[in-house]
């Protein structure tokens, strides 16, 4: 079993998880065959991803859920009521927002204590409503690492889940431009963080400081960013918090001008923005518990060998247990085995697979599978130094927008 994107699905696949749409209805059951018309049908109802059957001889992989689907779907509805409810009346429903905000917290605080795959929030498309709920989950996460009590998570929850609301000011058009923006639209962007603070801050039942989440989003450590090119201690605490869940989970989505990072990336791309952009403690509260290889990922080894990430360690989340499925020549094995890379300090994930190339994989005979000492005892198979750099750069930051 793997996850998928709907622009890699195949008529035959097999789901292997029971698909929902974002209000959680059922659309396609477990064990159903895609056909090209159901891959159609999931593609133009926004489903990013979803989880296949596998050729690949995998166990299902070891998946710690942190907030229940139900929960997100939930969250995710109750958004888009409220910003239905303003755009008509004006008006927010603050005390089903704060209810949300609460059940979150809830399940998140029970299971605290294991690594999050980042992939299972990653079920829709990356439309507002998800994009913000998903931001809230990541900045709870932040919080309850940081050691806030309950009521300043539930100043940032509801700042977090509610910091995108002025975005109901802009046209769709807009937002959702696959091209560059004109000076007109990117002046229409960098108002709603202006907007949005001018939304919340008229209902007294918000916390103000959650208000200033939506203000202050967009501003940078360095001064960089919007709408007042704020620094430093300038900016509230927990706007610096939401500002790294908020970028994290914009690049690891799809958007309509590029495509998603790995988390891999995204971890890359904003630890080198520690100290300039972003809060060192906040990027370091927030990564100890999102892996940057996910269970369920396939990755090529230093060795050139080829598995999938099947745990996560807790004190090492740059060194999973992967189960080796391909030698260096992509030839499979008769008898996988796991490697726990925690104990293997010769070895280290040269890159991870991306997923047009997977399904290259299964040709070939098996050939028996060896083990880990082994593999330690053939220097020859390493790639080269020069190639695990290179293949470990993230992509270069988009310009202006994520």
């Amino acid at each position: 079993m793997r996850k998928i994107s709907t622009n890699f699905l195949k008529a035959g696949m097999k789901i292997a998880r029971t698909i929902y749409d974002g209000s959680g209805r059922l659309l396609l059951p477990a064990g159903i065959t895609l056909t090209e018309d159901f891959i159609k049908r999931l593609s133009s109802m926004g489903i990013a991803s979803l989880y296949v059957e596998d050729e690949i001889p995998v166990r299902e992989v070891d998946l710690k859920f942190f907030v229940s689907q139900r929960t997100r779907t939930e969250s995710a509805k109750l958004l888009k009521e409220t910003y239905s409810l303003f755009e008509k009346e004006k008006y927010i429903d603050t005390l089903s927002v704060q209810k949300t905000v609460d059940e979150l917290m809830d399940e998140m605080l029970g299971s605290y204590g294991t690594l999050m795959n980042f992939y299972e929030i990653r079920t829709y498309d990356a439309c507002t409503f998800d994009h913000s709920v998903n931001v809230c989950i990541l900045s709870l996460l932040t919080g309850i690492t940081l050691g806030y009590g309950r009521q300043k998570l539930k100043e940032l929850g509801i700042g977090a889940l509610l910091h995108d609301i002025g975005k109901i000011k802009i046209s769709k058009e807009v937002l959702n431009k696959p091209g560059a923006l004109t000076p007109d639209e990117l002046q229409q962007i960098c108002r709603h963080p202006e907007e949005g603070f001018d939304i919340l801050r008229r209902h007294y039942e918000i916390p103000l400081p959650s208000a200033h989440i939506a203000l202050q989003h967009q501003e940078r450590l360095d001064g960089s960013g919007y709408p007042h090119r704020l620094t430093g201690n300038e900016i509230h605490e927990y706007a610096r918090i939401v500002m790294v869940a908020d970028v994290f989970e914009a690049l690891t989505s799809d958007r309509p001008y590029r495509t998603a990072y790995t988390v891999a990336q995204a971890h890359d791309l904003i630890k080198s923005l520690a100290g300039k952009s972003f809060e060192r403690d906040f990027i370091a509260a927030l990564f100890s518990n999102i892996p940057p290889f996910p269970t369920g990922v396939m990755i090529i080894l230093s060795s050139g060998e080829i598995g999938q990430v099947v745990k996560t360690n807790k004190s090492a989340p740059d060194r999973p247990v992967v189960k080796i499925l391909f030698d260096r020549k992509k030839k499979p094995f008769r008898s996988p085995f796991e490697i726990d890379l925690s104990c293997e300090p010769s070895l280290s994930i040269a890159k991870t697979i991306p997923e047009e190339d997977i399904s290259t994989l299964v040709s070939g005979t098996p050939k028996e599978g060896r083990s880990a000492r082994q593999d330690r005892q053939q220097p020859e198979l390493r790639f080269p130094k020069d190639v695990r750099r290179k293949d470990r750069t993230p992509r270069p930051p988009p310009v202006k927008r994520l």
